[in-house]
């Protein structure tokens, strides 16, 4: 397992820590305010977390939706990988998320991407992220603070799946812009 050093985190808190990416995308609301405030929340259970840039995107089912907000952040937890998506999944609900369609706009979504050098393939649960490889705007600010993790069952860091995804819209913003 790569461990919290070489993945430019701190030295582990305890034996049991874990160095886990998180997602966060926004397409509806206060995008970069709602963002920030999960990363923070999130960095209760995170510790020495990082967070990645802030990017924009079109929405990948196209149509009339707003632009995407995205960002990432990598940490420690001691949370298991069940439990640290029981916690995306309230803090989704929090942030104001009901049921609704697959790729419907929302206010917040919070994806587990990876928990340490887990795999797994579970209704509940799969690791590493299934989709993660192939979408920039999740790739983007994860190599913004984690370029060389490799990731489990692919053999490529996240650098070179970002070399290899296609970046057709998606743009840089600033933390401070307003949306």
């Amino acid at each position: 397992m790569q461990s919290g050093r070489q993945l430019g985190l701190p030295d582990a808190v305890t034996e049991t820590s874990t160095p886990t990416a998180l997602a966060l995308g926004a397409n509806r609301g206060p995008c970069r305010e709602t963002l920030r405030a999960a990363a923070d929340i999130l960095a209760t259970v995170v510790d020495g977390m990082s967070l990645g840039g802030l990017y924009r995107s079109p929405p990948e089912a196209g149509g009339s939706q707003p632009d995407y907000w995205n960002s990432a952040l990598i940490g420690l937890t001691r949370l298991g990988p069940e439990e640290l998506l029981a916690f995306a999944k309230a803090l989704e609900r929090l942030a104001g998320r009901g049921p609704a369609p697959r790729n419907a706009p929302r206010p917040l979504d919070v994806d587990l991407l990876l928990w340490g050098r887990e795999v797994r393939d579970e209704p509940a649960l799969t690791l590493p992220h299934p989709r993660m490889a192939g979408r920039a705007f999740v790739l983007a600010p994860l190599a913004d603070v984690a370029p060389q993790w490799r990731i489990p069952g692919l053999d490529r860091t996240v650098e070179e799946l970002l070399r290899r995804a296609d970046t057709t819209g998606l743009r840089r913003v600033s933390w401070n812009e307003r949306g």
